[in-house]
């Protein structure tokens, strides 16, 4: 049963490492609590108070009061030396000088931040000798820092450390006997600005200004030291509804679809390298308003908008993977090319949303969604309401009908292409993805051209595919070839059976002929369309229902009657142009004995290299692997030995027969990258 913690004085507390799944910390003081490690799944922190607990508050006013009468110690000291310049020596060079580094602080100030602003003036002051100048810059950056601690405590501690530091400024004058009652007022005036300057750029700092984000980060260091601890906790599914968070540490914290509503006092909180890092994003999951608002590119992954007004909203290119969206409202919302693996739109209402190339799939959940119609493109001043959904624009989706229409392009890996389409790379790369990821269980079912130099080449997988490894994988692979020179590329495809010309030719068609290419509402419930085009079954293996030109089973431009679907051809797909007698039944070679040691010799080479390499060097992820691929090429190519026995094996055996030689997960990746030799 869950643990009720609601309403208690949990002060200083330690939960560290805990299983706390479920437990109700609602209206709980737990300020100074270490949850560092704990399960905290489900968790209810409504109107919980975390923050410092008095200890660590009184530390913190302390700095922040003795950085502010430091600071106000020298604040006056350029007021002063003006006046003299002014009146005393009348130095016109003197003040020439410093209405230059008056003008440069204000530029650098306005283009770069105080920080920035501060260094370089003060560096540019001492320089030219104007000593005075230079250290009053100094201070106003360590008062504005005294001030941004200070609102880790509160408002009111703001103004204790603003009025220390206006009348630590007194303390300069007096003492140098320069007590005139004008010199004094004049002192006080510049001081008050100077203090007021502070506070502005310290608020814009907590309010996520970039400029000011070193000023930011000294505040976090000093402010959070003492107060609630969640970093590496597991906080899925949490609500901190109307919870005060002031002074707490997220760094590591598992937040997918923590509810972050209606937080207060959330700006000096460490969140590193999460969606609340980003300050409109901060914003968008603790008030629930992004009506018109742009997101796009943003990482808003495991996001809580439950609820949330999001009508107008752009979200193209962003990651809303696993993100909660029960019952929002999405409303012409722009999904263009956005993430949404297990994303929730439960009861979402998505009526003239644009979905073009959203990647969804069998985890995304749209149960209840109310939606009237759906825009598979962007609207354009020549057509505002392209590929309406329904195409009839009298008829509407009936409750329900949109999962139905949405369902049959799930499980599909959309390869998108959009700048120098190379039809003969795309080939060689789908056909090097299906031999490399048998269980992928890939298969082309649309191609279709997207305006000027953008294609989309779309197969079905297996529901366990890992997409978006599968889609690294093969772009990979297809930049590798793009880079290559006119004859390694024909080289490559000459050693190749006629599977890959199969292929680019089918992808030319679809550039050449936009009739004869699949439309994205299309796919997986063509029955007659003589337009389209779809191709069922494996490219590695198997290409079989052919649909287009009447959906006639076709090769080349013979026709015949036998079905043929789930057919299985060895060797690749005949032309009935070019047939003969070799090409039938896949190809058979009989090795002599020298050639069968220099194979066994190079793939033993590779073998213990590969094996070096894979200790040394991390290939967890498709970049690592990679790396490490290329540091394995780079190996073979500078020793002129082996790669030289290399050549003579794939010449002599051909790549299937050297890779079952070689025991090692990276072998596929590595004779794909030395293919072209």
């Amino acid at each position: 049963m869950p643990q009720d913690f609601s309403h208690q004085n949990l002060r200083g507390r330690s939960f560290k490492g805990q299983d706390l799944a479920g437990a109700n910390f609602s209206y709980a003081d737990i300020r100074g609590v270490d949850f560092t490690g704990a399960n905290l799944r489900d968790a209810n922190f409504n109107h919980a108070q975390a923050g410092l607990r008095w200890g660590g508050l009184i530390a913190l006013l302390t700095t922040a009061l003795l950085f502010a009468i430091l600071a106000g110690l020298f604040l006056p000291y350029f007021t002063i030396d003006t006046i003299s310049l002014l009146t005393t020596n009348k130095d016109p060079i003197g003040v020439l000088v410093l209405v230059i580094l008056g003008f440069f602080f204000s530029y650098l100030f306005i283009r770069q931040g105080l920080f920035v602003a501060a260094v370089a003036i003060a560096l540019l002051a001492t320089f030219s000798r104007m000593m005075p100048f230079a250290t009053s810059i100094v201070a106003i950056l360590v008062l504005t820092v005294a001030v941004t601690i200070a609102a880790a405590v509160g408002k009111k501690a703001v103004n204790i450390t603003s009025v220390s530091s206006a009348i630590a400024a007194l303390y300069f004058p007096v003492a140098a006997g320069k007590t005139q009652p004008e010199l004094l007022a004049v002192v006080m005036i510049v001081t008050i600005a100077e203090v007021a300057l502070s506070v502005f750029i310290s608020r814009q700092a907590l309010a996520g200004e970039q400029k000011y984000d070193l000023i930011r980060t000294f505040a976090i260091l000093f402010g959070i030291g003492d107060g609630t601890r969640f970093q590496e906790s597991d906080l899925t599914d949490a609500n901190f509804t109307g919870a005060t968070l002031k002074s707490v540490n997220l760094l590591k914290a598992n937040m997918t679809r923590t509810c972050w509503f209606n937080v207060k006092k959330f700006d000096i909180a460490r969140f590193d390298n999460t969606y609340l890092e980003q300050p409109p994003v901060r914003k968008l999951v603790t008030t629930r308003l992004g009506q018109a608002q742009n997101f796009d590119h943003q990482n808003l992954r495991g996001v809580n908008l439950l609820g949330a007004n999001l009508v107008d909203a752009s979200f193209i290119g962003a990651d809303l993977s696993h993100a909660n969206l029960q019952d929002a409202d999405l409303t012409r919302a722009k999904l263009v090319q956005t993430q949404l693996d297990g994303t929730d739109f439960t009861g979402a209402t998505l009526t003239g949303a644009y979905i073009e190339d959203w990647n969804i799939t069998t985890d995304t959940k749209f149960n209840g969604v109310r939606c009237k119609y759906v825009y598979m493109r962007l609207p354009t001043p020549d057509n505002p309401d392209p590929h309406r959904k329904p195409d009839n624009r009298q008829e509407v989706f009936a409750d329900g009908e949109f999962g139905d229409f949405i369902k049959p392009i799930f499980d599909t890996l959309d390869l998108y292409h959009n700048q120098g389409v190379d039809p003969r790379a795309i080939a060689i790369s789908f056909k090097r993805l299906a031999e490399n990821n048998p269980d992928a269980d890939l298969r082309i079912v649309g191609m279709e051209v997207r305006g000027e130099n953008k294609f989309l080449l779309r197969a079905n997988t297996a529901i366990a595919a890992d997409k978006s490894q599968l889609s690294a994988e093969y772009f990979a692979t297809y930049n590798q070839l793009k880079a290559l020179a006119e004859q390694e590329v024909k080289a490559l495809i000459a050693e190749k059976d006629s599977r890959i010309t199969d292929l680019q030719n089918m992808v030319v068609t679809a550039l050449q002929r936009p009739s004869f290419y699949s439309n994205v509402e299309q796919v997986g419930f063509m029955s007659n369309n003589p337009g389209g085009f779809s191709v069922g079954g494996s490219v590695g293996g198997d290409i079989n229902n052919v649909q287009g030109e009447n959906n006639q089973q076709r090769v080349s431009n013979k026709t015949s009657n036998f079905n043929l679907q789930n057919a299985q051809f060895g060797g690749g797909l005949v032309n009935a142009e070019t047939v003969n007698a070799q090409q039938i039944g896949g190809n058979i070679t009989n090795y002599n004995p020298e050639q069968k040691q220099n194979l066994a010799q190079a793939a033993a080479e590779i073998q213990q290299m590969l094996n070096q390499l894979g200790q040394t060097y991390p290939t967890a992820t498709t970049s690592q692997k990679m790396s490490v691929v290329a540091r394995a090429v780079d190996e073979i190519e500078s020793n002129p030995t082996l790669k030289a026995r290399v050549i003579g094996a794939l010449k002599a055996g051909g790549t299937e027969a050297f890779k079952e030689l070689i025991d090692h997960p990276l072998v596929n990746i590595l004779l794909a990258s030395i293919d072209g030799w």
